[in-house]
């Protein structure tokens, strides 16, 4: 199936008044920069530009959020972040039945995010280098599921995964996070979904 079809699915699946926030904020999202790539990972919609993760949108009982996985470095004009832990780059936005999207104002959001987008797309490389990547990499390349889902990862959500390897202090912590990472990738999370499905457990 292709990934429209499967964001179209997600979203015929929900009540009408989410389908009709998302189908407008998907359209909002285009808007904003005509070459937004649109992926499906975490059983969800994404957006990316440049490679890089944008935004992505996901519908509970009660809400439609938006986030945006580098949120808390561009901040929005008449709208409010839910609250999130400081150290975390990821912000999200909420409506609920019977909002309305304030859309100039929405759109100065997303646009702030496609140029954090393309910002990172030009200064920042992969860290394909590192020997942690590799060594990623390497394990990723053995899964085929696993593989396909890290091919589907903007730059973001991967160098995400190498870095937080690398943060490990000890061998056997880096290879500990290193099949953490497989069986994550595995299911298509990315490192911010994972540590969000851990806090929520």
């Amino acid at each position: 199936m292709q990934i429209p079809e499967q964001i179209n699915l997600y979203i015929a699946g929900h009540p009408e008044w989410q389908r009709k926030l998302m189908v407008r904020i998907r359209q909002l999202v285009h808007a904003a920069s005509e070459d937004v790539q649109e992926a499906w990972r975490g059983q969800a919609p994404h957006f990316d530009l440049a490679s890089t993760a944008m935004v992505n949108i996901s519908a509970s009982k009660t809400s439609v959020s938006i986030h945006f996985p580098h949120g808390a470095h561009f901040k929005p004009t008449k709208l409010a972040y839910e609250p999130a832990a400081e150290d975390k780059p990821g912000r999200t936005i909420k409506f609920h039945e019977g909002d309305a999207i304030p859309e100039a104002a929405f759109s100065a959001l997303l646009h702030k995010a496609a140029a954090y987008s393309l910002k990172l797309d030009e200064e920042e490389g992969e860290g394909s280098g590192s020997r942690e990547h590799s060594e990623l990499e390497a394990i990723l390349r053995k899964d085929p599921s696993a593989w396909v889902n890290w091919s589907a990862f903007g730059k973001t959500e991967r160098r995400e995964y190498s870095e937080w390897v690398a943060d490990g202090r000890k061998e056997e912590t880096r290879k500990r996070r290193i099949a953490q990472a497989l069986e994550q990738i595995r299911e298509g999370l990315t490192r911010d979904e994972a540590a969000h499905r851990v806090k929520g457990a």
